[in-house]
């Protein structure tokens, strides 16, 4: 029933968030909200691009004892001239505008090649979540001053001639977190001295100060971190054991012409130490900035370790027999410091925690694999201490899965022909793919892992088993399959099934990025909530989201000619959209259309759909709605019974509706 007081929805509705207002809305979406940290962070990182780009040696943070803090560099400084399109002092647009930087140009003679502040949102995110910001600039022999209140200029910019004693170049920023936007205005000490000491780590013969005023202390506490060994003296000073082998070390930037895969500079430098026993350290940056949750980088020093590693091995043939290798039994006994070079790296959110960039997998392991070949084949002893580490842990594993595999019982039913299943009987690695026809499950078959990966191809369209009766299942061949291939039997919500047969940890659905492909998803997911619910709760049915477009891109500044991939229209134009930013000419790219996935070759759908490091996984859960509304909504959309109802709200709905023909 409509409200006595009628909600109007009219033009004036609609309201537009000019400058900083996004972020003091939704803060959440820019930056950490727990404290303040991430927006200090921010002002590091810039100052830490500049000495990456060979200007600046000295970074120092100040912990004032009125709450502010501030961030001082010896680099180039912030440019205080008026910007010859916008007619206002381009330290103002950095620090009041979004989308605003100097990391965007690429091209030849761009300021920065590499850089960590690549969204163009980070100080104007910190000025917006600030109750005061100043900045000083030492520029030119010139001092240039502005400051901001809330996000809006408070002193506008001033300039004076440098006097003689402060003839130097360099940013000053000092800002005053607002506390209204965070859980706690406190910056965690220990997470800031991490983040000061990598920076350290990372920029051998940078100085990197911290100083902390105290209330009523006349000299204040300062810590000076200046790293001369790089990755090697900090991965050593802070291992937890000793290592059982000398220190792996090396890197690698890509000169010109070098390749067509990456431009020039690109590139890694690691250390890896491996130890028997204790706990492992493992750090990686891109650019400076720590990626805490990893990313493809990460994947790809794995992926280079083990090619390696199992190739060693296996010139030497130390594998015994029935012992059968897999990355982790590599990567697990692996600490490293990992430092990569990525020139337009692609971050998952604002807070840059984890890497997504595609091609840093084959960046990190085309330059890691070779360096350790040589090194081991250089040191033999040394590899087969190696190896008998590896070969040690793959026997840990494998015992651990045969137990597992007891329990299950001798009764096996036989599986489906047309199931390709994996080696793996790990239930922490193993998956199996339910594809959308035979031509698709060709591609996949020749594209998985075959350790880990399975491949059940569908044919046709799944039975819509909303209303089925569970005795009555099996008479479907497709569904048969699919329950003697993942070793669980139907069962409802209030069952307790038997999941010790349960044969692979991820079941995800692969089907077409298209309306017929949308469909047998929705098939698929109403057979798993009606019938296999237990395995939806404990987060075993996942969802893969293949691309629907591939863009051949051209060269553009540093970057070389690549191959890109948007899972739908959105990512589409924001693809082109950067590659016009990039300086890529208007339709100087291909745009394809895969129809479906049988039109990808193995490599295309390895590459965007099957490798656990580049693809895209959903995991499908029943989410806030909570269990009966869940029902109630695939009953109004699978129900025999609701054909009514769906003609209703389509007659009321589908212009709103952007038909795929």
């Amino acid at each position: 029933m409509p409200s006595s007081k009628t909600s109007r929805y009219e033009e004036a509705s609609i309201r537009v968030l000019k400058g900083l207002e996004p972020v003091k809305q939704r803060p959440g979406m820019y930056t950490r909200t727990d404290n303040p940290l991430h927006i200090v962070q921010e002002v590091v990182d810039n100052a830490a691009d500049e000495a990456l780009a060979g200007f600046g040696k000295r970074i120092g943070v100040t912990l004032h004892a009125d709450g502010s803090v501030s961030v001082d560099d010896d680099g180039r400084g912030i440019p205080f001239g008026l910007h010859p399109d916008e007619g206002v002092p381009v330290v103002e647009i950095v620090f009041t505008r979004l989308h605003a930087g100097g990391k965007f140009d690429k091209g030849a003679g761009g300021a920065y090649s590499f850089s960590g502040g690549l969204h163009g949102v980070g100080v104007s995110v910190t000025n917006a979540l600030a109750k005061k910001l100043q900045v000083t600039v030492w520029r030119d022999g010139e001092v240039a001053k502005i400051g901001f209140a809330g996000g809006d200029v408070a002193q506008p910019l001033a300039v004076r001639k440098a006097a003689a004693g402060e003839r130097r170049h360099g940013t000053q920023v000092r800002v005053w977190p607002d506390a209204k936007y965070f859980d706690s205005v406190e910056l965690p000490r220990h997470e800031l001295v991490h983040l000061l000491r990598s920076k350290a780590v990372l920029m051998p013969g940078v100085t990197v100060t911290l100083t902390v005023e105290k209330p009523g202390q006349k000299e204040p506490d300062t810590q000076t971190w200046l790293y001369k060994g790089g990755l090697r003296d900090y991965l050593l000073q802070s291992l937890p054991a000793e290592p059982l082998i000398p220190l792996f070390e090396g890197e690698h930037y890509a000169e010109e012409g070098e390749t067509e895969n990456f431009a020039e500079g690109e590139g890694a430098a690691w250390c890896v130490a491996f130890t028997d026993e204790g706990a492992v350290l493992r750090e990686s940056y891109v650019n400076l900035i720590p990626t805490v949750a990893g990313g493809t980088h990460e994947a790809g020093l794995k992926e280079g370790l083990f090619a390696a590693v199992k190739g060693f091995i296996e010139m030497h043939a130390l594998l015994p027999k029935g012992v059968k290798l897999m990355s982790d039994d590599v990567f697990s006994r692996a600490s490293f410091v990992l430092s990569a070079k990525v020139l337009d790296p692609q971050f998952q959110g604002q807070i840059k925690e984890r890497l997504n960039s595609r091609d840093a997998l084959r960046l990190v392991s085309g330059y890691v694999r070779p360096a350790l070949e040589l090194w081991l084949n250089q040191h033999v002893d040394v590899g087969r201490k190696l190896a008998e580490l590896v070969i040690r842990q793959a026997q840990v594993r494998q015992r651990a899965a045969q137990k597992v595999e007891k329990k299950k019982g001798s009764g096996v039913a036989v599986l489906p022909g047309k199931l390709t299943d994996c080696e793996s009987r790990d239930l922490s690695v193993n998956e199996v793919f339910l594809v959308e026809g035979d031509s698709a499950g060709g591609s996949a078959k020749m594209g998985r892992d075959k350790e880990t990966q399975a491949v059940l191809p569908l044919r046709g369209k799944v039975l819509n088993a909303w209303e089925v009766e569970r005795d009555l299942l099996f008479k479907n061949n497709e569904i048969h399959d699919i329950a003697v291939a993942i070793g669980v039997d139907p069962h409802g919500p209030h069952d307790d099934p038997d999941l010790s047969g349960l044969r692979y940890g991820k079941i995800c659905i692969l089907s077409d990025a298209d309306v017929d492909g949308a469909h047998i998803q929705v098939l698929l997911l109403t057979l798993f909530f009606r019938h296999f619910p237990k395995l939806i709760e404990r987060g075993h049915v996942y969802v893969a989201r293949p691309p629907l477009y591939r863009i051949d891109a051209p060269a553009r500044g540093k970057k070389p000619a690549a191959k890109l991939y948007a899972l739908d229209d959105g990512e589409l134009e924001a693809t082109l959209d950067k590659l016009r930013k990039e300086g890529a000419r208007e339709g100087s790219w291909t745009i394809s259309r895969f129809k479906g996935l049988g039109e990808m070759n193995a490599e295309q759908l390895w590459e965007t759909t099957l490798n656990p490091d580049t693809r895209r996984l959903l995991p499908v859960s029943v989410g806030a709605f909570g269990f009966d509304a869940t029902v109630a909504t695939l009953n109004k959309l699978m129900g025999k019974g609701e054909a009514a109802a769906r003609r209703e709200l389509m007659e009321l709905r589908a212009d709103a509706v952007e038909v795929d023909v």
